[in-house]
């Protein structure tokens, strides 16, 4: 029989000692870790499903209202309404304002956006917003979480499929786990010396997304004009661009207007008009529009409302000064709202556009008007971007979120 070894009195100190290194050690990375400085409060119950409004109000009235600088449009998934201001991300009952659920960061925020039924929020580091965290609108549980290479400033554009966070030197796209899809441009964290596109010294000043396509307008230091160049959200490589239409425009200041699976159209502000162009290269079509103040974003989101029927579905375009209706098929205009405040929003069966001091009803096939309601705004004089969930509408004023009920 092995008699058991005799313990001495330094045996126990070491041990001792090591133990208590180890827990110190532990509690130093936690101390430090992004786990410890997040806080996830979730939903008690999940948020209900609002069922789609079937009509118009007679009239409106203010439900309530929040902060929310970081959304540059009302956040809005299956059953909630999100806001984010420094390092936090509320879910909002969309009938009361009521927080249902709490995530935050000891990071500040750079956007917040929307697709798959889930709010996408994006913190910043020191040199990129990096921390892209994907959040269920009925509960505000984490769902999938990546690390990115989206600027500073970065905007994300879904189209239902996939999400592209837009940025001046590199944009890239996502798919519904996060997995990147595709990257153009020069990211920070640079693998391959040119990124495998041609231009590396572009920027880009205009970036829209539709139809698994994105489109950027690109500024080249030695080409005399833009260029206009549109890419598969999804190529066989992610590191490998697929580029579908790249072509010079011969002027400056340009922006899309927006992009669909066979066609992109292009404000070229030089000229006061829209060019439509197909993927391979050819003008199919161009119309005179009055321009106001770019998009300071840089960056494009058309709306898009289907209706079961082709020839009855359009896309909705703010151009600084009036919303115009599109007709998704060749990118041509079908009706204009003239002097209004942004591309408004479908609700009821009827198209609202923010226009000073309420929303026009409009029909959203021929843009006829069949009401008006009042709004009232007090001192903001701005755009004004909306969405909706069931019954109630949404508008982004500046850095405030409002919410308006049926009165």
């Amino acid at each position: 029989m092995v008699r058991p070894e005799r313990r001495r009195r330094s045996d126990l100190v070491t041990a001792v000692v090591l133990v208590v290194l180890v827990v110190a050690g532990g509690a130093t990375l936690w101390l430090r870790s992004d786990a410890r400085a997040t806080v996830s409060d979730t939903a008690a119950e999940p948020l209900p499903e609002l069922p789609a409004a079937t009509d118009v109000p007679a009239a409106l009235q203010e439900a309530w209202r929040a902060p929310s600088p970081v959304t540059p449009q009302p956040v809005v998934t299956d059953s909630a309404v999100v806001t984010g201001r420094g390092g936090e991300v509320l879910g909002h009952d969309p009938l009361t304002g009521e927080v249902r659920w709490r995530y935050a960061r000891d990071l500040p925020l750079c956007t917040i956006g929307a697709e798959w039924d889930r709010a996408l929020a994006v913190h910043r580091k020191s040199h990129n917003c990096s921390e892209v965290t994907s959040l269920r609108g009925a509960t505000g549980e984490r769902g999938p979480q990546r690390n990115s290479d989206a600027e500073f400033g970065t905007r994300l554009l879904g189209d239902g499929t996939y999400v592209t966070a837009t940025g001046t030197e590199s944009v890239e796209t996502w798919r519904s786990d996060l997995v990147r899809t595709q990257q153009y441009g020069i990211p920070p964290a640079l693998k391959n010396p040119d990124n495998n596109i041609e231009r590396p010294e572009c920027s880009y000043s205009s970036v829209a997304a539709g139809e698994s396509r994105v489109a950027v307008v690109e500024e080249c230091p030695r080409e005399p004009g833009d260029r206009v160049t549109v890419l598969e959200a999804k190529p066989e490589d992610d590191e490998e661009p697929e580029v579908l239409l790249t072509r010079a425009l011969g002027g400056e200041h340009a922006s899309i207007v927006a992009v669909t699976e066979t066609r992109v159209a292009v404000a070229e502000r030089d000229r006061g008009e829209v060019t439509v162009y197909n993927f391979g290269g050819i003008v199919t079509g161009s119309f005179p529009v009055r321009f106001g103040e770019p998009d300071t974003s840089g960056n494009v989101a058309v709306e898009r409302v289907d209706t079961g029927d082709d020839e009855r579905s359009r896309l909705f375009w703010h151009t600084g000064v009036d919303t115009v209706a599109l007709d998704p098929l060749n990118l041509m205009p079908v009706w204009t709202a003239p002097d209004a405040l942004g591309p408004g929003v479908d609700h009821g069966g009827r198209r609202l556009v923010p226009v000073p001091g309420g929303l026009l009803v409009l029909d959203p096939v021929n843009g006829a008007r069949q009401g008006f309601l009042p709004v009232d705004r007090g001192d903001h004089r701005g755009p004004v971007r909306m969405s909706s969930v069931g019954q109630v509408l949404l508008e982004q004023r500046g850095d405030t979120l409002v919410a308006l009920r049926p009165r």
